[in-house]
């Protein structure tokens, strides 16, 4: 749903006679969500589907997802690796205290 700039304009006149906290509650959500699609797009080939019809942005969509966890997951792993060998590489009088 692309937003144009008039379209906001009414929707938070919206907001403000009417304080609908449902639109808000969108529009924070749109803004948090966003940076992601950006990043799926940009690394992570979801800039052009190379599958055809609707499955295909589906599928597409399913890969660039997992593909994105994924790499969450290896940063996670990284991370955990890393404690675990800095833990293992302390002295024995470290790991007492």
């Amino acid at each position: 749903m692309n937003v144009t700039p008039a379209d906001r304009r009414r929707l938070e006149a919206i907001v403000a006679d009417r304080g609908a906290p449902q639109i808000k509650h969108e529009f924070k959500r749109r803004a948090a969500i966003e940076p992601v699609i950006g990043h799926l797009k940009e690394h992570h080939r979801m800039g052009r589907n190379y599958l055809a019809h609707a499955s295909g942005d589906a599928i597409n969509a399913v890969l660039a997802a997992a593909g994105y966890n994924f790499r969450r997951l290896l940063a996670w792993l990284r991370f955990l690796l890393l404690r675990i060998l800095i833990v293992l590489s302390l002295p024995t009088e470290l790991k007492s205290v």
